[in-house]
């Protein structure tokens, strides 16, 4: 069965129904993975302490035991302590559909599903939103369902509160800061994850997004509507740019424009792909007209294929 879309007004109901879609469709896909999304470096290392009769040597922490001449061991944080935190786009680009959903109904559902996938196991989850004012709505990475409900609650509320406003406060430039409040402050190494549909332009974010996947796993969530794609042929159409207000009438029954337009709407998604792989990090799109859910379902167990076959970043 194809994923639903989740409802208009972000209700308390229509959010619960959505993450019972989630639970039901991902429950048990990563069952003892503490890492979850993405292949993991194992277990990080910790502080140290004093040396104790049947420590692992290999653990040995020599600068600590040279400077102190003391034998130390150093202590490693369990991978199952994993941190993860989300940089959700809402910025009026994601007021756009024309198929199951809007883009940013579906930015919604997959931080649903990334909420769920990554908070099993006491692992921490927070999330910094561009809502389109002039500050970053933040939530603090905490552990447990109850903070990842509230983690939800706060992303359908903004969306809730509707693209006009954001339209008018929206700054130039959002995608780079957006990405630049997950390298600061320095966080403990865990996942990081994107969700956008990465429309502004790579040079303005790319190098955000290399800088945190130096410490970081990071994930690459695009978005996109079919019609960012390609143009029906409709005849005239009145465009409208949600970033900027500008109107446009495009005569969409031209072939030539159509063609020139999906060759400059593939280029710009490969432009995004190589962004997002010269940074190190991965990428899954999801579309508007997809079943969101299996798509990201296949997207996991490709990663574990990796993890299995011993593959790498």
């Amino acid at each position: 069965m194809a994923a639903a879309a989740p409802e208009r007004a972000g209700g308390e109901a229509a959010l619960r129904r959505l993450q019972l879609l989630v639970n039901r469709r991902l429950d048990g896909l990563l069952q003892g993975d503490y890492l979850g999304l993405l292949p993991g470096p194992g277990s990080e290392a910790g502080e140290s302490r004093e040396y104790r009769s049947g420590d692992d040597v290999r653990r040995m922490d020599w600068p600590v035991t040279a400077r102190t001449t003391v034998p130390h061991v150093r202590l490693s944080v369990a991978d199952r302590e994993l941190e993860t935190w989300l940089a959700v786009d809402l910025s009026p680009s994601l007021d756009f559909g024309t198929a199951r959903m809007l883009k940013r109904d579906l930015v919604l559902a997959a931080t649903a599903a990334m909420t769920h996938l990554t908070v099993r196991g006491g692992n921490r989850v927070g999330a910094v939103i561009n809502a389109g004012g002039p500050e970053l709505v933040r939530r603090p990475a905490r552990p447990g369902r109850r903070e990842a409900q509230g983690l939800l609650r706060t992303v359908a509320r903004l969306i809730e509160e509707g693209g006009a406003a954001r339209a008018r406060q929206r700054p130039a430039d959002s995608l780079a800061p957006l990405i630049e409040a997950l390298n600061s402050p320095p966080r403990r190494r865990g996942l990081a994850v994107v969700i956008s549909d990465f429309l502004d332009p790579p040079e303005r974010w790319a190098w955000q997004l290399r800088k945190l996947a130096t410490r970081h796993e990071v994930l690459a969530v695009e978005v996109l509507d079919p019609c960012e794609l390609e143009l029906p042929a409709a005849g005239v159409l009145e465009l409208r740019d949600p970033e900027t207000g500008a109107r446009h009438e495009v005569q969409t029954g031209d072939r030539d424009l159509r063609r020139r337009y999906a060759q400059a709407a593939q280029r710009q998604r490969e432009l995004i792909a190589d962004a997002v792989r010269t940074a190190g990090a991965r990428q899954v799109r999801l579309r508007t007209d997809s079943d969101w859910l299996l798509d990201l379902v296949r997207f996991v167990a490709a990663q574990r294929h990796r993890r299995t076959r011993g593959g790498s970043r």
